[in-house]
């Protein structure tokens, strides 16, 4: 039997194993599921041993663990491949806006419905089932083949730079794949070649020593919240350039063939603002919607608080005022030098009349930008164009995975997102779904990918 027959033939069983997997609520994000993210860890454990996969281990890291298997018998010259996931979920709340509990995952139209069904427990159940298959049929894999499956990707992985800095010879390899990935559409697959970094800061006001009466010392002290306000318009022009000192020095300019590739993948302005809600695109001036969504640095104003929330009217100059400020960075941005460069803007353009402090909030990430002709990108790109019969788009995108640069960083190795998931399945949303065609169709690139680094 070939590999392929044998995904064929399984695939009823596979989709009942992926709703047992949904079934286990792994919230990493919530104390009250500590042991579920556990008990998933362990289904994890016993899935891939299942599958043929040897030393396989659930491994402590300080907080949620983490699962690590390989199969090594591949034979000189054959490279090692480091395949990554994470089975731990977003929290469920709302759980009214769901249509079915999200917990107990359905099969409907053609997907299935429930709690991480999509990001990442059908992404990460994929490579699982393509291994079984290969090793089932053929007895052995083309290549040597490490696992690393995580339970705290959803909380920003904080203890996976310590734990990958201490198993560096563990995990050595020489390409490393994502399983937590997008294509674009259900029938259009794409690369992403690029994330963007995080770094954020909170900035606190203080004023007099409580809140005064406005008719008694208005215009004679200060009042923290017009300064802050005043403080964070400093920060970006009306047209949205950022006018931190500094800011964008280290940004790599977008080249010609990179505004070349984004401009080809189909965008509709009006579509995105109906999407959205939003009355007009806006940002910074000389790039197109896109360009600034994938490729070019952001910062915003996430949160903004102080003074009287209630109904009416109470007049007085509150005390203090604060405000949360996180920045989106592309390379070869470093997300210390521009939380120095905030804090610095802070202290030079601060208001008379008030003091502040700068603390910087937990979750950064450094961006992640794929060489120019990536090995195992160009491979994964043939495997796309193959399964899907077209060319894949060529991306970036806005968001962060901080494990990726982590990979960079320790072991020396570029990561290539190979995921199967649909940015329209409510990823972190109620009534998250997992398309079965992508479910399918992911086993079997999995499949031809080992086969290509074989050769």
């Amino acid at each position: 039997m070939t590999w392929q027959a044998y995904l064929d033939t399984h695939q009823d069983r596979f989709v009942s194993e992926l709703l047992d997997f949904v079934r286990i609520p792994s919230v990493s994000a919530s104390a009250d599921y500590v042991d579920d993210v556990r008990h998933a860890g362990e289904w994890v454990v016993q899935r891939i041993t299942a599958a043929g996969m040897e030393n396989v281990r659930l491994m402590e890291t300080g907080g949620h663990p983490v699962v690590y298997a390989d199969w090594l018998h591949a034979g000189a010259g054959k490279p090692t491949v480091l395949i990554y996931g994470h089975f731990d979920v977003q929290p469920a709340e709302p759980f009214d806006l769901w249509d079915s509990p999200p917990f107990e995952p359905e099969v409907r139209q053609g997907c299935v419905w429930g709690r991480g069904a999509s990001d990442d427990k059908g992404g990460m159940l994929i490579p699982i089932l393509s291994l079984e298959a290969l090793l089932q049929t053929d007895g052995r894999l083309p290549v040597n083949v490490k696992l690393i499956f995580e339970g705290q990707e959803e909380i920003g992985s904080p203890e996976l730079p310590a734990f990958v800095a201490a198993n560096r010879d563990l995990l050595s390899c020489d390409m490393i794949f994502s399983a937590d990935g997008l294509q674009w559409g259900v029938d259009e697959p794409m690369l992403i070649n690029g994330l963007k970094g995080l770094v954020g800061a909170e900035i606190s006001l203080q004023g007099a020593q409580s809140d005064q009466h406005s008719g008694l010392h208005g215009g004679g002290i200060a009042n923290p919240l017009m300064a802050i306000s005043q403080l964070l318009a400093s920060m970006k022009s009306p047209d949205g350039q950022i006018l931190i000192d500094g800011f964008y020095d280290d940004v790599l300019d977008l080249e010609p063939e990179d505004r070349a590739a984004i401009a080809r993948i189909p965008f509709d302005e009006a579509d995105y603002l109906a999407e959205t809600g939003a009355p007009a695109a806006v940002g910074e001036p000389g790039f197109s919607t896109r360009e600034r969504l994938w490729a070019r640095p952001t910062l915003d104003v996430n949160g903004l608080w102080g003074g009287y929330q209630g109904l009416g009217t109470k007049t007085v100059l509150p005390a203090a005022a604060s405000a949360k400020v996180t920045c989106r960075l592309v390379a070869n941005q470093n997300p210390d030098r521009i939380f120095d460069l905030i804090r610095a803007h802070v202290e030079a353009n601060l208001p008379k009349g008030v003091t502040a402090e700068v603390t910087r909030l937990q979750g950064s990430a450094d961006p992640f930008l794929m060489p120019t002709g990536h090995n195992a990108s160009k491979v994964a790109g043939d495997v796309l164009r193959d399964v899907y019969d077209r060319e894949p788009y060529e991306t970036r995108l806005g968001g962060s995975i901080p494990v990726m640069t982590v990979f960079l960083k320790e072991l020396g190795v570029h990561g290539v997102m190979f995921g199967f998931s649909i940015g329209d399945e409510n990823l972190h949303a109620p009534n998250e779904f997992f398309r079965l065609i992508n479910f399918e169709r992911g086993q079997k690139a999995y499949c031809r990918l080992l086969e290509e680094l074989g050769r």
